[in-house]
């Protein structure tokens, strides 16, 4: 289905029927990242609601980086559930996924009901937990800050450096949905609008503390975020903190290992 937000089209698969869960992808993804939980999670009696967010897949695409800030992004998922007449939704997210669903909850708390955070931590603790180790994992949001350069970079040489940075489990899956949608300088645009080089050395943002009982995951196996970001993120949660680490796996924990990530949600989320 199409779900209009405030002018933006986005792209919702929905399948089964119970208790709603959304579940958001980051870069460089669409909503395939979730195929190996949907099934599971439908099985189980949820209602899954799974949107290409806004820049990537067959979602609309806005020109202007500003439309890739983070309310806006929360406000996105907000028009999901208004759309579909739910008051409120588990949201369960990973990579930028994990921090729009951090948004949602902190910015529309009266409508998470519980919220799974995947390989990102607390937005507020990402650097401050992470300290300068996480400083140093991240040096690809500084380039991807330069545009041109960073689509250069990834595309070039038969998307040489897309093929190298991560090495995404769904890498020729990816990269097709990236040549077929146009979404790679749009995708980029989410760093652009919210990880600012002042970001980097910066006062951490201030957001309103977490109400919904929150699980976070880490895979040790990710080559881009420390596990203190992720633990960190109890201090700004005013409820429940469940911390669960998943040995093996790298960032895509959900596509390298869905049998340890679906159990962890059907636990939680029942």
């Amino acid at each position: 289905m199409k779900v209009d937000s405030s002018g933006v089209s986005l792209d919702v698969q929905v399948e089964g029927s119970g208790s709603p869960v959304v579940l958001l992808h980051g870069f460089p993804d669409s909503k395939r990242l979730w195929s190996k939980q949907v099934p599971a999670l439908v099985d189980a009696g949820f209602q899954v609601i799974v949107p290409d967010q806004r820049g990537f897949g067959d979602s609309d695409k806005p020109a202007d980086v500003d439309a890739y800030a983070i309310p806006f992004l929360a406000i996105d998922v907000t028009a999901i559930l208004d759309a579909l007449s739910i008051p409120r939704a588990h949201v369960v997210g990973q990579d930028w996924g994990a921090a729009v669903a951090w948004a949602t909850a902190s910015f529309a708390p009266e409508r998470v009901d519980r919220l799974v955070a995947m390989s990102v931590g607390h937005p507020s603790g990402f650097f401050a937990s992470g300290g300068m180790t996480q400083r140093e994992k991240s040096w690809y949001m500084l380039l991807f800050q330069f545009e041109g350069v960073a689509e250069n970079w990834l595309s070039g040489n038969n998307w040489a450096g897309m093929r190298e940075w991560g090495a995404h489990p769904d890498l020729d899956g990816v990269i097709a949905d990236l040549e077929r949608t146009g979404a790679l300088t749009t995708g980029l645009n989410w760093y652009r609008a919210n990880i600012t080089p002042e970001g980097f050395v910066g006062p951490p943002l201030e957001l309103p503390p977490i109400q919904a009982p929150t699980m976070g995951i880490w895979s040790s196996g990710d080559f881009a975020l420390t596990e203190e970001q992720m633990t960190g993120s109890s201090k700004f949660c005013s409820g429940e903190f469940r911390y669960e680490r998943i040995e093996g796996p790298g960032h895509w924990m959900q596509w390298e290992a869905p049998d340890k990530v679906n159990a962890l949600l059907l636990d939680f989320l029942k």
